[in-house]
């Protein structure tokens, strides 16, 4: 059977394409294909996803699967939330817009910025960061009592001072609205397939759970 592999950042530029067909016999699974793959990854610690979910190494794969070799990453009524991948400047005023809500008496906002070099490139496997970047979002907000909870991270070049990633929550009391924030943060840093190169080096970061 036939599998669509997609590659990003260094094992991208390793293999020198962004994706490829693998053939494999009938009832692989994810780590007979990290098997086949082991010249590209190189030793690099790496988790598989299909078709945009985490998967373990003994999940099945399907003729037409799409199969992504993923490297370390550079973190009551339900909450309402957003979460966006854009190419432009984040605005903090329009996260701010999206988590103002009556029922809040704390808004805290995050930026993570470029420092100490004039960029920093980021790519990302966008049609799986985006729903895990929103995901991420729910779940902190409907874990800490968030009123409204919105996270945005850029892709590609991001100059010295300017924000990568912004998150906003409101919620009742400070201490939620803290602790909604840090989680969300912590997570996207550690789960999003989003990769950072700085001065033409890509960053190792987290290896992100494979389900």
């Amino acid at each position: 059977m036939n599998v669509r592999v997609r590659l990003f950042a260094g094992l991208r530029e390793r293999a020198g394409v962004n994706e490829m067909e693998l053939e494999l016999p009938d009832g692989a699974c994810v780590g007979d294909a990290l098997e086949r793959l082991a010249d590209i990854a190189g030793g690099t610690r790496v988790v598989m996803a299909v078709n945009r979910e985490y998967a373990k190494a003994d999940a099945p794969l399907s003729p037409g699967d799409e199969l992504a070799l993923i490297p370390p990453v550079s973190g009551g009524a339900a909450p309402d939330t957003t979460a966006t991948l854009t190419a432009g400047p984040i605005s903090l005023d329009s996260l701010l817009d999206r988590v103002r809500d009556p029922r809040a008496g704390a808004v805290v906002t995050f930026q993570g910025v470029t420092r100490e070099v004039a960029q920093l490139d980021y790519e990302a496997y966008e049609e799986m960061a985006a729903p895990r970047i929103a995901a991420i979002v729910e779940e902190a907000a409907e874990r800490h009592g968030a009123c409204r909870a919105a996270a945005e991270h850029r892709v590609g070049t991001v100059p010295l001072s300017e924000p990568s990633v912004a998150v906003a929550v409101s919620a009742p009391h400070r201490a939620e609205a803290f602790a909604a924030a840090r989680e969300i943060i912590d997570r996207i840093k550690a789960e999003a397939p989003i990769w950072k190169r700085e001065e033409g080096e890509w960053v190792r970061g987290a290896t992100p759970p494979s389900g």
